[in-house]
Formats: C-alpha cells, sequence, structure tokens
C-alpha cells in the first residue's frame, strides 16, 4: 500500500495513481482503495484531472460486479441516507432512464399512492433534449420542488405522494462526479451510470425500486443490448443493497404521447388522470404501476379502476396542493405556434424521438447548461403517431415558443424525422422485458 501525505500534513490511506494504474491496466481495485478514492474526491485531495483519469479507466476496462457495489456503497457514505421506517405503509419508488415525451411519473406517483402505498419520486432537471421532471411540474402556478426532510415525510404521511427535488446532502460524491464525467466524455460508462442513478436511489431509503430503462433514438442508451446490461447492472445493485428492484425495458424510438415539452406535458399526464390521454402513456403508466404495486406487495390491485374512477385524480391534486401549486390554474401557453402540414396522403411509418427532442429543447422547453431557465410553454404538440392515416394538408406536428424566430432552427431539427408511406408499420411492443435479479 502506498501511503502519501496531503497538503495539510495529514497522511492518506493510499495513493491516486496506483488506484488509476491499476485500472488503466485492467485490474481490479480492491474495496479499501476504492472506498478510499471516492471519499479522498469527495474532500477535494484527488483532483479532477486525477479522477477523470480513473473514470476513463473505467469506461475502457469496466468493473467487476463486486467493484460496482463498493463505488456505489462508497458515494452514498458520502452523505446522508433518508429513513421512511416511521411511515405506516411500504414505500416503492420509479426512476426512468429518460426520453422524448416521458412524462410518466407524473400520472405515475399519485395512481401508486391511491392503493395506500409511499412514493418518495425524488426527481431531477432536465438537460439537452431529455426533459425533467421538475422542470414540467413548475409549469403549475405556486408548486414547490424543495422540500425538507421533515416536509417529505410529511407528506408521504399525509398525502402518500411526493415528486420534488432531491436534497444535496444525498450522495453528493455523485453530484461532483456528475458534473465530471459530463465534461470528460465518460457518461456513457455503464458502471459510472448505475453507481450514480443508484447511490441516489438507495440513500433515498425506499422500500422497493422499479426502473424504466429506455432504448432507442430518443433515448441516453441507444442499443437495447447496451440498455439491458445497465439495467441488470442497476438491479443487482439494488437487491444486493436490500432494496426489492426490477427493471422493464421500454422503446424510446417514438416519443411517448403526444406532448413534448413540460406545460403541454403535465396538461397530458392530467388528462390521462382523467381517463383518456395518448395510448402509449397510459399503457406505461399502468404497466409501470402494477410493477410499483407488485413490488410493495399489492399485486392484485385493478390499477386501470384507479384511473377511471376519479382516485388516482384526487390525489394529484392533493399531492400538487400540498406543494403549493394550484392544480386549476391554467397552464403557460406559447406567444406563437407553427403548424407543419402532410405534403401527400399516406400513413405515418415512422417519426424519430430524438430529433423531436432537438427540436423542443431549441424551442425553449429544454437547457443547454444546468443554470440555463426553461420556458414552460415551449414544445412541440404531434398530431400523428406511426400507423395513423393523414391526407395531403393534414397537420403533423406543432411548434410552441414564445419567440418566433426559434421556429427555423427546431425546423431544420426534424428535418427527415418522420416518414409518410403506403403500408402501416409492423406495431412493437413498448415495454420489451422485465428483468429481475
Amino acid at each position: 500500500m502506498t501511503v502519501s501525505s496531503s497538503d495539510s500534513g495529514s497522511i492518506e490511506s493510499h495513493d491516486a495513481v496506483d488506484v488509476i494504474r491499476a485500472k488503466r491496466d485492467g485490474r481490479r481495485v480492491d474495496e479499501p482503495a476504492l472506498r478510499w478514492m471516492v471519499d479522498a474526491y469527495t474532500r477535494g485531495y484527488v483532483t479532477d484531472p486525477q479522477m477523470s483519469a480513473f473514470t476513463m479507466a473505467v469506461l475502457l476496462n469496466g468493473m467487476d460486479r463486486d467493484e460496482i457495489r463498493v463505488l456505489t456503497d462508497a458515494m452514498i457514505d458520502s452523505g446522508e441516507r433518508m429513513d421512511f421506517s416511521s411511515l405506516r405503509k411500504p414505500t416503492v419508488d420509479k426512476h426512468s432512464t429518460g426520453g422524448v415525451g416521458d412524462k410518466i411519473t407524473l400520472p405515475l406517483a399519485p395512481l401508486v399512492a391511491s392503493f395506500g402505498v409511499a412514493v418518495p419520486q425524488l426527481s431531477g432537471r432536465g438537460l439537452g433534449h431529455t426533459g425533467g421532471t421538475l422542470d414540467k411540474l413548475e409549469s403549475i402556478p405556486g408548486w414547490r420542488a424543495a422540500l425538507s426532510n421533515d416536509e417529505i415525510l410529511a407528506q408521504l404521511d399525509s398525502v402518500g405522494a411526493v415528486i420534488c427535488a432531491a436534497g444535496s446532502g444525498l450522495a453528493p460524491a455523485d453530484k461532483k462526479l456528475y458534473a465530471l464525467r459530463d465534461v470528460t466524455g465518460t457518461v456513457e460508462a455503464i458502471p459510472l451510470i448505475a453507481s450514480s442513478i443508484m447511490s441516489k436511489k438507495i440513500a433515498e431509503g425506499t422500500d422497493s425500486l422499479v426502473l424504466d430503462v429506455k432504448f432507442g433514438s430518443g433515448a441516453f442508451m441507444q442499443d437495447i443490448d447496451r440498455a439491458r446490461d445497465l439495467a441488470r447492472t442497476m438491479v443487482a445493485l439494488g437487491t444486493d443493497s436490500g432494496v426489492k428492484t426490477t427493471a422493464l425495458l421500454t422503446d424510446m424510438n417514438t416519443p411517448l404521447g403526444l406532448a413534448i415539452g413540460n406545460a403541454n406535458e403535465v396538461q397530458e399526464s392530467v388528462d390521462v388522470l382523467a381517463g383518456g390521454g395518448p395510448a402509449d402513456v397510459v399503457e406505461l403508466t399502468v404497466a409501470l404501476a402494477r410493477e410499483m404495486l407488485a413490488s410493495a406487495g399489492r399485486p392484485d390491485v385493478d390499477v386501470e379502476a384507479a384511473l377511471a374512477d376519479g382516485r388516482a385524480m384526487d390525489l394529484w391534486r392533493r399531492m400538487i396542493r400540498a406543494q403549493d401549486g394550484d392544480p386549476d390554474a391554467a397552464l403557460p401557453q406559447p406567444r406563437e405556434t407553427h403548424t407543419v402540414t402532410a405534403d401527400r396522403a399516406g400513413i405515418i411509418t415512422r417519426v424519430d424521438a430524438l430529433p423531436f427532442g432537438v427540436a423542443a429543447w431549441r424551442l425553449g422547453a429544454g437547457r443547454a447548461r444546468a443554470q440555463d431557465p426553461v420556458i414552460h410553454a415551449a414544445g412541440i404538440d404531434l398530431h400523428v403517431k406511426p400507423g395513423d392515416a393523414v391526407s395531403a394538408g393534414s397537420p403533423l406536428f406543432t411548434l410552441r415558443a414564445d419567440d418566433g424566430a426559434r421556429f427555423g432552427r427546431a425546423l431544420d431539427a426534424v428535418v427527415g424525422a418522420w416518414e409518410i408511406g403506403a403500408d402501416a408499420p409492423v406495431p412493437l411492443a413498448l415495454v420489451r422485458e422485465r428483468i429481475t435479479a
């Protein structure tokens, strides 16, 4: 073991260069050294250049299951753990790897909570073409994302569901490491993705967790095999940490639903809670709800009935009011719109998710930097999905913006992103696989 001294005179138990060399050469890093590396980086002793070299070595050479477990545990131990043991009901959370039009958290949390299960949904903000749950909900006048731990616990007890920002005390090592990965080309490393997601979810303290791992053009993992690998890694991490964890692999080649943005996605979510909404959004909401309720010991409930009879909507309204939002207030509307129409008759054979996500971002619905604001009214309303028949002149989609000058670059993003043909495409399953430990 190499012993080195820090600038403050304290003795460090390991040396960052030794850890980097081990992973660079394809060797496993033992538990004490890996725990030290995370702690020393969080403290500022290990520098950004050193951690950059380590994360690149992980990207190139990978980690085994035990290394990923240790990395995740070390990131959890860098901060606080939440404790929901005082609640008189089971807790279950859902995490999505993100995609275009993915507003599923909004109808899902109140739907699951309507069956007496607590749903602590600690969510994030969007960056790039994937939207953030908190950005969507902030379209609602007065709604508040920042809650204290005591407020979270009280709302779970009284309402049953909370969607809010994760506190800075959860896995601070991950926050620092995530920012570094973003600027060093190491975001794609599956061990780092898995430990990043699962460190926060395990520290959150939920009894069980359901993962929505997406693949396709609008997903973080475009290849289904890599998405499956990520899902299996995260399920193993949750299981090893005592959290009952399952995953669904879901298709993100086509945008989810018809709304891409913030305010319009909230409206679509409310439509689902009212018993309507696009079929694919309803399908995935119901599938994830069933998975979450089964994990929480409620396998035989009628999920669709809670959407049809208003129970889930009632809980949504209570949840929004509990965070100072007005569920009856008008949602922001764009100052400018631009509708694109079909140039010929036929059947929609393809609508690619990624270009439409990029276009919505260029309209102001997303942000390029974490500190950028979003325009809640901006986005895209789709009028068609693959398999729909159209006539010449039929509306295909409508761009929404507060500044019409944004339309040009948004339209550039979607050139070639849809196709009109003679034959309907073969329908593919939205949920492809279920992965368990």
